[in-house]
């Protein structure tokens, strides 16, 4: 699920990247001598595309097993990324772009994990969010579905913990970090996983200092 939800976040990410620092569509490397941070990196699937944009990549990811994978994939590809097995907190330094993606739903503090967030965003800096919204309809397409039928692990999610847009704006705004734009990823069968003004099952945010 993840593979195919890639695309749709990079798309976004791109995207608010051009606009953020006036880069042009047709540059191949707009991070070029920027850095970026991805937390709960997994086993790459946005670093090792942040890396081709030109940035030096660090991922974290709480799961030793993950940082593992990773590692042995970026070597593979010839692609040089720090991957670290921790968690945020722990960390040192500022970055020009930080990433979170479908993580903040999973960890015990939200508010503490935002915080974390916004202090290692350096000044002028772009941050990416991306969590499930806790609406009736994830809950039937998140886990009902997509954990019954086998697309995600079982027991991946916990409905309870999925913030709405607005929970969130405001855990960001409490640490001095403004929503820039939202959109919502949708599914349809005609389109698959797309972005759109629906933010009904998932949402992807740019962030800036405020």
């Amino acid at each position: 699920m993840l593979h195919k939800l890639n695309p749709v976040r990079l798309g976004f990410i791109r995207a608010a990247i051009n606009a953020h620092w006036g880069t042009d569509t047709r540059d191949l490397k707009p991070l070029a001598g920027k850095t970026a941070l991805d937390v709960g990196c997994g086993a790459g699937l946005v670093c090792e595309p942040l890396a081709r944009l030109g940035s030096t990549v660090t991922g974290i990811d709480a799961a030793p097993e993950n940082v593992a994978v990773a590692s042995a994939h970026a070597a593979a590809q010839g692609l040089a990324i720090n991957y670290i097995a921790g968690e945020v907190g722990a960390l040192e330094g500022q970055f020009d772009l930080v990433t979170a993606l479908e993580v903040v739903e999973h960890v015990a503090d939200p508010a503490a994990f935002i915080a974390q967030l916004a202090v290692r965003l350096a000044d002028g800096g772009l941050m990416i969010v991306s969590t499930p919204n806790r609406t009736p309809q994830s809950r039937i397409g998140m886990v009902t579905l997509a954990e019954g039928f086998g697309m995600i692990p079982k027991g991946t999610h916990d409905w309870s913990k999925f913030l709405t847009p607005e929970e969130l704006t405001t855990l960001l705004a409490e640490t001095g970090l403004k929503v820039i734009e939202t959109r919502g990823i949708s599914f349809s069968v005609g389109h698959g996983l797309h972005l759109s003004d629906d933010l009904t099952l998932n949402y992807i945010m740019s962030v800036v200092a405020a």
